[in-house]
């Protein structure tokens, strides 16, 4: 079983990510049993069949690629435990937004994790837009990428982590002149 980041602890993952092989389609591909996460593609074409299950073992979840905005899932976004969104490359940023839409807009309470190419420099920045949870890649350590949670003691821009920006946080003095 992987280890990930959760709630800024390093926990075992009980999940497992479905990822389509070349030539496999939504309508086509078979969920296996136990914690899956989806993509959505195959979350929209098999949503029936998938919801039975969900809703009798909580045992769906889904992610979304770069390209999927987060209103694609906003209707649904209620039903699932935890909601995952892809970063193929550390170098895209979409996923940040889609992740703060997901908190800020559409309410989302439940785990926000962070997958695919997820390196230590990103997990502050991410944590600040909403992600609670983070599967860093694997050839990295993850005791090292926790630390980067911390990186920084004091943010100046309001975020989904915190509300207020820095200027609206401290009282100031006049100066007399």
């Amino acid at each position: 079983m992987r280890e990930i980041i959760k709630d800024r602890a390093i926990v075992q993952d009980d999940w497992s990510v479905l990822r389509l092989n070349e030539g496999e389609t939504p309508e086509a591909v078979s969920v296996p049993a136990g914690k899956v996460i989806v993509p959505l593609a195959v979350w929209q074409v098999q949503r029936p069949a998938l919801l039975q299950r969900l809703q009798a073992q909580q045992e769906i979840a889904v992610w979304l690629a770069p390209d999927q905005p987060a209103e694609l899932i906003a209707d649904d976004a209620a039903l699932f435990p935890l909601i995952a969104i892809d970063f193929p490359k550390f170098n895209d940023g979409r996923g940040y937004s889609a992740a703060y839409l997901l908190r800020s807009r559409y309410r989302y309470s439940g785990e926000l994790r962070a997958i695919g190419d997820v390196l230590r420099d990103q997990l502050f920045y991410m944590q600040r837009v909403g992600f609670n949870a983070f599967a860093t890649r694997a050839d990295r350590n993850i005791q090292d990428a926790l630390k980067g949670l911390t990186d920084f003691s004091e943010v100046y821009q309001a975020s989904v982590d915190q509300p207020l920006p820095l200027f609206r946080r401290t009282e100031r003095q006049a100066e007399s002149a």
